[in-house]
């Protein structure tokens, strides 16, 4: 195989790698076996894993070449060095802004909190697609007891429901209960066999729906609608106001950092205006 030939030639050499095993060198520039395993995707077969060790292996060379090419044409160039500079700047400020975040401010929001959020900003937490509760049952057209399940489905006690349970385990085709939980409503008309372009043109009238087809019924009862245009219900939103919530809390947060430095900085006379 590919790599154990490398690592054979590789373990003859003497140079201080710092543990690792070079598999190729370019000029002074190295490829580790390291490097190579942490790149090989997972899983990948035996033959696989040779391919793609020639191909990353022979690109690696190619990329040392060309950058050594280009740098003895390109020589000493401000603008690039600057570039690089602000990169590496750039990116040990978000490296300690992290840090800070993860040290300093808990990602544990109350649910007083959240329900703040989303009251104080409502307008963000518009449906694009309506929501509806209620409850599903899908039964072939030979099943027993339809005119029961007819009446079962449409209501939601505790009786009807728990003889629609016992009932839906030999029967049933598909089912779902969703009288406690938001969902969208494509996901339960998309079961079904509705003859329109407009899904909430049509389960806005009626909340009690029946349908059958040369194979099955479909019975489908909705306890709550939200139409798109209007809010989303908080359960529903509850993700996206967790998410919005904490970084609006970083941003808060930083800002802070950001106006202590200057504050002491200026106290320290450290920023001097030159104009």
């Amino acid at each position: 195989m590919l790599l154990i030939s490398f690592v054979g030639v590789s373990c003859s050499e003497k140079q201080n790698h710092e543990g690792k095993t070079p598999l190729v060198e370019v000029n002074g520039n190295f490829l580790y076996l390291e490097d190579l395993k942490n790149a090989l995707p997972y899983p990948i077969s035996a033959d696989d894993s040779t391919l793609f060790a020639e191909h990353y292996i022979r690109t690696w060379i190619d990329n040392v070449l060309l950058s050594e090419k280009a740098n003895s044409n390109v020589g000493s160039n401000k603008e690039i060095n600057q570039l690089v500079e602000n990169y590496r700047r750039s990116l040990i400020m978000h490296s300690y802004q992290q840090e800070l975040i993860n040290q300093k401010l808990s990602n544990k929001l109350s649910e007083a909190e959240l329900m703040a959020f989303y009251e104080n900003n409502k307008k963000l937490f518009t449906l694009d697609f309506p929501l509806i509760k209620g409850l599903f049952i899908k039964v072939p057209i030979t099943a027993p007891q339809i005119n029961d399940v007819r009446k079962w489905y449409k209501s939601n006690t505790p009786d009807a429901l728990d003889k629609l349970e016992k009932y839906r385990f030999n029967n049933a085709v598909n089912y779902a209960y969703f009288y406690d939980d938001w969902i969208p409503a494509s996901q339960i008309v998309d079961f079904m066999p509705i003859p329109v372009d407009s899904i909430e043109a049509y389960i806005n009238k009626t909340k009690n729906i029946e349908i059958k087809d040369s194979a099955f019924y479909y019975f489908l009862n909705i306890s709550d609608l939200r139409s798109k245009g209007e809010e989303e219900p908080f359960e529903f939103a509850r993700p996206d106001v967790v998410d919005m919530l904490i970084n609006t809390k970083q941003v808060e947060f930083l800002k802070g950092v950001k106006s202590d430095l200057y504050q002491k900085a200026l106290k320290q006379n450290k920023i001097k205006y030159k104009y």
